[in-house]
């Protein structure tokens, strides 16, 4: 049976994928386009959560969570000025890289220790950084779907039990 964790992930990554099929129906410039909100554009969010879905894998796979804060912030900055079409391969590539190491794990439970430079050093399992990068790809993707309303346009459902009809 499929660890609880890959679930998940593999919903998040139906979850991005439907967001961003959404973002291509829309006109072109909402994507860019401006507001007074959470982020100041779309093109802002997606490549945030790119970044935060880097840096947990590079943790994952051993570097430092200082490194990978610093390797991924890097990545954001270049991908904010890119267009979702050159955004979109980017998480599809990151996906695979991360699905390719969770298929690798025996034991999703082991710990690793954490060194958290905005929260401190805590003992954390693999799995839960997993449901972490779930969680925080969900929580941005309500900011896609407030930011579309604000600018006129619906959004799309990414609801997990919708995912378990998709899948």
């Amino acid at each position: 049976m499929t660890h609880t964790a890959i679930h998940m992930y593999n919903y998040h990554v139906w979850a991005n994928k439907t967001m961003m099929d959404r973002l291509k129906q829309l006109p072109q410039d909402v994507y860019t386009q401006e507001i007074q909100s959470v982020f100041p554009s779309v093109s802002k969010v997606l490549p945030h959560i790119y970044s935060v879905d880097y840096t947990w894998y590079l943790v994952l796979t051993g570097t430092s969570m200082n490194e990978a804060l610093s390797l991924a912030f890097g990545l954001q900055a270049q991908l904010e000025k890119q267009s979702l079409e050159d955004v979109e391969p980017a998480f599809a590539e990151l996906s695979g890289k991360f699905k390719a190491f969770l298929s690798t794990q025996d034991n999703l439970e082991q710990k690793i220790v954490l060194d958290n430079p905005y929260a401190g050093v805590r003992e954390t399992s693999f799995a839960e950084i997993v449901l972490q990068t779930v969680n925080h790809g969900t929580y941005h993707r309500g900011n896609i779907t407030a930011m579309l309303r604000q600018m006129g346009h619906a959004s799309v459902m990414t609801e997990y039990a919708l995912f378990w009809y998709a899948s």
